[in-house]
């Protein structure tokens, strides 16, 4: 049994809805589903029970649930006392992190970050890019997710993996986009997105490359949600990840152009200079850990 299938259970136990407990976790609900199942294969009980509003614990459930609270409160204590004992590091870390939790693979980091350096406490903010990388330079954050490539002086990158793009265009589009050049898209309106996101950097140089004049933007929206919504409704085109908008073209919601773009790099980005910072090094060997999903990084 491990802490992470504890705190899962916990967390759904709480909000008796699995969505709310996903975002609370910053893991997808998938995720959350697949640990939950995980600890009731492990238990032999079924400790939740599907309802029209969410889910209810069984009677089994309600009956381990102080138990839970109690063995994830003393497993804390033990790792942390472990911890301590090693002269791990402690404190806290300002992480800056972009786009949805699940495409960071968040949840598992703070997962394991939980389990194997729990004297780190780490506090979030959302942002875009542009706005991360920045704050990563001013040390305001100490580390960040940034998707494009690292030109900066003094800022180091890992690459985590690449993240495709695509250009979407309402359903009813075909004949505005199909078989059309970048030119001819040029022409037609567009969600824009903000000045410091990935996506402007992307479609700046999209049009650049092919020597076109960028696009005037009919709006400008700082969240996909948004931007794929005003997409759908008509609006225009928009850049946007291939992965998050995969299911709409297949259902005909979206139309994506057929033109090519470039590959753009996903990276954890940190101050060269705090490489060997202890919080630092630490966040270093958990990414690297994750290459092996089914094993926990071993403290060093």
């Amino acid at each position: 049994m491990e802490i992470y299938q504890l705190r899962t259970f916990l967390a759904v136990a709480r909000c008796q809805n699995l969505t709310r407990a996903s975002e609370q976790l910053h893991l997808s609900q998938p995720a959350v589903s697949k640990q939950i199942k995980a600890l009731e294969e492990e238990l032999g009980l079924a400790l939740f029970e599907r309802t029209p509003a969410g889910v209810l614990l069984t009677k089994s459930g309600r009956d381990i649930l102080s138990l839970a609270e109690t063995t994830l409160a003393a497993a804390m204590a033990l790792t942390g006392k472990a911890a301590q004992l090693r002269g791990e590091v402690a404190g806290t870390v300002r992480l800056g992190t972009i786009i949805d939790p699940s495409s960071l693979q968040l949840g598992d980091f703070l997962a394991r970050m939980l389990q194997w350096h729990p004297m780190i406490e780490i506090k979030l903010k959302h942002g875009i890019s542009g706005d991360i990388l920045k704050q990563v330079e001013s040390g305001e954050l100490d580390a960040g997710y940034y998707l494009g490539t690292v030109e900066r002086p003094g800022i180091a990158a890992v690459e985590l993996r690449k993240v495709g793009y695509v250009v979407i265009a309402p359903g009813g589009w075909a004949s505005k986009v199909h078989n059309q050049s970048i030119e001819d898209l040029a022409a037609l309106p567009w969600v824009g997105p903000h000045i410091h996101s990935s996506q402007y950097r992307i479609l700046q140089t999209l049009f650049s490359d092919a020597g076109v004049m960028p696009p005037a933007m009919a709006i400008e929206v700082d969240q996909e949600s948004s931007m794929i919504s005003l997409v759908k409704s008509g609006v225009g085109l928009c850049l946007m990840r291939e992965e998050i908008v995969r299911a709409s073209a297949r259902e005909g919601e979206l139309l994506i152009w057929e033109g090519a773009i470039p590959l753009c790099p996903l990276s954890f980005i940190y101050a060269e200079d705090r490489r060997t910072d202890g919080a630092i090094a630490a966040m270093l060997h958990v990414l690297d850990g994750m290459t092996a999903p089914t094993e926990m990084p071993k403290p060093e």
